[in-house]
């Protein structure tokens, strides 16, 4: 399943970096994409949603809810 959160905590390619390796202590398979312009981690992986989420909390990078409308704005 493909997972999108918003990160706004998300800064630099350290940050990303750092939410790739977070979500591969979970799923060691999952493929994650980082965009720092737009904040958002698009996460294909077969965990949970509330594990990646929990994931990132923990790393210090907590997601957080994101209007659909918005995203697409941005794209």
């Amino acid at each position: 399943m493909t997972i999108q959160l918003m990160v706004p905590g998300m800064a630099c390619s350290t940050c990303a970096n750092n939410i790739t390796n977070a979500v591969k202590t979970v799923d060691v398979h999952a493929l994650v994409k980082t965009d720092l312009q737009t904040k958002m981690v698009s996460v294909e992986t077969q965990a949970e949603r509330t594990t990646i989420e929990q994931v990132l909390i923990t790393a210090g990078y907590p997601p957080t809810e994101f209007s659909t409308e918005l995203v697409e704005q941005k794209l």
